[in-house]
């Protein structure tokens, strides 16, 4: 039977899961663990990853799992692609639902709860931990002082439009000054 092999060392068979009360579970990976999920994750460093919580019954077949997921990243700034260190520290909740149905329809709206997955023999945290830190990752991480700068371009011939172009109301700002103060221009 294939089901009996677990998916990591810190899944957790459902069927052995104490009903009557909750089961702790605390992940902390080793050194190694930690450089192959920084590779996966194209990250430049991943340090002080942990991941503690517990999963209790809620109902007669469905289960619960609440944890805080913590971890230091090293990514590329999205400008300068200079490293940018980022701490994460998120609480984490999933609902595993032994009556989840999921759509077969090609375009499905995502659910207002999207905490909940279907109940299968084993519930892993270890893959909850990895996912996540891919959903808390920063999308667009930044140096300090990192811009980016504005780039023209235009046909030869074509005087390029700039940002300041695109802003209309930015001219009347400045004839609304000049307005105002009649003795500016006269100096």
């Amino acid at each position: 039977m294939s089901k009996q092999t677990p998916p990591s060392p810190s899944a957790l068979r459902v069927a052995d899961l104490n009903q009557n009360s909750a089961t702790a579970f605390a992940l902390r990976p080793e050194a190694e663990a930690l450089k192959a999920i920084a590779a996966e994750l194209d990250l430049l460093g991943l340090r002080k990853l942990s991941f503690a919580g517990d999963v209790t019954a809620q109902g007669r077949s469905d289960w619960h799992l609440s944890a805080k997921l913590g971890a230091t990243v090293i990514q590329p700034c999205s400008v300068t692609l200079e490293p940018v260190t980022t701490r994460i520290d998120v609480p984490v909740t999933r609902r595993y639902l032994s009556d989840y149905v999921e759509e077969d329809a090609p375009e499905v709206e995502m659910p207002e709860d999207d905490t909940c997955e279907p109940l299968g023999y084993w519930i892993d945290p270890e893959q909850v931990m990895i996912e996540a830190l891919v959903l808390a990752l920063p999308l667009y991480p930044r140096s300090d002082g990192a811009e980016l700068g504005e780039m023209v371009y235009s046909e030869p011939g074509i005087a390029p439009m700039r940002d300041e172009d695109a802003r209309p109301f930015a001219g009347l700002a400045s004839l609304k000054d000049q307005l105002s103060d009649p003795d500016k221009d006269k100096g």
